[in-house]
């Protein structure tokens, strides 16, 4: 495995990408459903791709088989695996990391199962700083095997972050862009993290991109809260601090799928999702 150099948008040109193959010929739409029964709710939204836990995201515990397993592999949609939360590869506690290592390859072995297009996990943060957890990335990759992409997901706030800032998103991808190992490795960028963390918008999609080379995930998500608070409280599209005209401008621009992860009923939820679908008409 080697991280050897990059190109100007951060990525080999030389490596074939399994997952933008994948989700080539459509840009689905969905939202992030429960664990219990994701086709039914997502067919209930009419939804063209879905997101969801495989284990509970406040734990390392590893996700169990799935009854529907059958029926998730089987399915036309796009099904996305969202990493617990607590997975921190960045730390310099030992037992944090290698928690976080197992937890990963863990979640990555259960997306396989199900056949799902990606998994989506939090750079991470680092309490003896940015620089020393972005070092320690290039080692989870060394060691991480998965058949399914996996996505780095820009966060909303936390001392240290690596994925807050695109400075330190830069960092980050300055330390793996090289990296030409077995596990497809992209980017998802979260428009509310984005404003939490006080990025200008919708510019900070077009610099996210420059960085990491492609959007390969968007989560499209409204904050309840004003900008550079670091708070992670999302609301419905249209309703929250954000303003609409960026959302669409950044739902328009992505050239991605697009995943609603926002609170509320399915008409809530389905009126997000019919949001994002007007901004892809424009």
């Amino acid at each position: 495995m080697e991280f050897g150099p990059t190109t100007a948008t951060g990525r080999r040109p030389e490596r074939v990408s399994t997952y933008a193959r994948r989700v080539a010929a459509a840009q689905p739409i969905g939202a992030h459903v429960s664990r219990e029964q994701p086709l039914a709710v997502a067919a209930e939204l009419e939804a063209g791709c879905l997101q969801l836990f495989l284990s509970d995201p406040q734990s390392f515990a590893k996700p169990a088989e799935r009854e529907d397993a059958d029926d998730l592999r089987a399915s036309d949609l796009d099904v996305y695996v969202h990493a617990p939360y607590l997975i921190n590869v960045c730390s310099p506690r030992n037992n944090v990391r290698h928690g976080s290592r197992k937890i990963l390859q863990q979640t990555c072995e259960a997306a396989a199962a199900i056949d799902a297009a990606a998994v989506i996990v939090h750079a991470g943060h680092a309490e003896d700083g940015i620089e020393a957890g972005v070092a320690r990335w290039p080692r989870t990759l060394e060691l991480l095997e998965s058949e399914v992409a996996v996505l780095i997901e820009n966060t909303a706030g936390g001392e240290n972050a690596v994925g807050r800032r695109l400075d330190a998103l830069a960092l980050l991808w300055g330390a793996i862009g090289g990296y030409d190992g077995p596990v497809e490795l992209g980017f998802c960028f979260d428009t509310c993290h984005a404003h939490a963390a006080g990025e200008p918008l919708p510019e900070a999609l077009d610099r996210a991109r420059e960085i990491t080379g492609a959007i390969d995930l968007l989560h499209a998500n409204d904050s309840r809260d004003p900008a550079g608070t670091g708070a992670d409280r999302h609301a419905n599209l249209g309703a929250g601090e954000i303003d609409p005209e960026a959302l669409r401008a950044m739902i328009g621009a992505a050239g991605a799928p697009v995943v609603c992860e926002t609170p509320g009923s399915a008409a809530e939820m389905r009126a997000d999702l019919d949001f994002v679908r007007g901004a892809l008409r424009r």
